[in-house]
């Protein structure tokens, strides 16, 4: 259940030969990815279990799951668009539907990552249903 924003990273991560470059190209999706506005630097919008500081900030629109994200780690801004990949544009109840082990498992995220990290991506997707729950 991928969006098409999603499954054009897992294209990306195909076509991508070692980790290092896929470890670039995340590196580069939290580049491009919009800067959150510092208003939203907040203790209630703080993820809690990860080893970088992150924010995410939901925005509930007609129904349908977006988020801003922001972290002072440019691999976990990184993570940070690739959820927004999969996440972004669902309406909020289709949000717990979606495995997110699994759809970050196809792009060997799981293998790759450090324990803090997995933690803390784990933390982030936690946030983003609890969120999506409580607005549904």
């Amino acid at each position: 259940m991928a969006t098409p924003a999603f499954e054009e990273i897992a294209e990306t991560f195909d076509f991508l030969d070692d980790w290092e470059d896929r470890y670039r190209h995340v590196i580069e999706l939290g580049k491009a990815f919009p800067p959150m506005d510092d208003a939203f630097r907040v203790p209630a919008t703080k993820v809690q279990g990860c080893a970088s500081q992150v924010w995410l900030q939901p925005v509930i629109d007609g129904g349908r799951f977006d988020f801003q994200g922001d972290s002072d780690a440019m691999i976990v801004k990184g993570l940070i668009a690739v959820l927004h990949a999969l996440y972004a544009g669902l309406p909020v109840a289709d949000v717990a539907k979606v495995d997110a082990a699994a759809e970050l498992a196809r792009l060997g995220l799981n293998e790759h990552l450090s324990s803090q990290r997995s933690n803390g991506l784990r933390a982030m997707v936690e946030r983003i249903r609890k969120v999506a729950a409580e607005a549904a």
